[in-house]
């Protein structure tokens, strides 16, 4: 009895987490330049010269709005995050691997083990150098490795 108990506890609560992201992605739905808000749109624009604008996306994230521009810049990704008011919040760009500090190479290396680094990102917010993000595949899957500008690794969000 105490393992139908048990088993049923933990179906629920994968239940509950998978249904929890599924919720989280759903709040991401893509839209159209036209839709955008003035200052937001003004922003993109400003933002997408002499860059191409892979999409645009509108998300909701703990009660607040917020518009994603993918732009492709000099043959690498570049996404923005941007409020309501137009303003940038946060700027996710791929860079080179060989380009990182060297502290920033060692954490990742490390914390990759034996995956394979597919890419990294450079996480900027309010203007300042955040943290690294690398995108790795180990053993069939893929995972996120999140490393301060100082080569110190940052514990994945639950």
């Amino acid at each position: 009895m105490f393992r139908v108990k048990t088993s049923t506890a933990i179906v629920s609560a994968l239940c509950l987490a998978f249904g929890a992201t599924a919720f989280a992605r759903a709040s991401e739905k893509p839209v159209k330049m036209k839709d955008l808000p003035e200052a937001v749109r003004k922003t993109v624009q400003e933002q997408s010269k002499g860059a191409t604008l892979r999409g645009l996306s509108k998300e909701v994230e703990k009660g607040q709005t917020f518009y994603e521009a993918e732009l492709k810049v000099n043959g690498h990704n570049k996404d923005l995050l941007i409020d309501s008011s137009g303003a940038i919040v946060e700027i996710e760009e791929a860079v080179a691997f060989n380009s990182l500090p060297a502290a920033v190479q060692a954490a990742i290396v490390k914390n990759a083990g034996k995956g394979k680094i597919i890419s990294v990102e450079s996480i900027t917010k309010n203007n300042r150098l955040e943290a690294y993000e690398a995108h790795v595949a180990r053993a069939g899957k893929k995972l996120e490795i999140k490393v301060s500008a100082g080569g110190k690794l940052i514990p994945a969000e639950k």
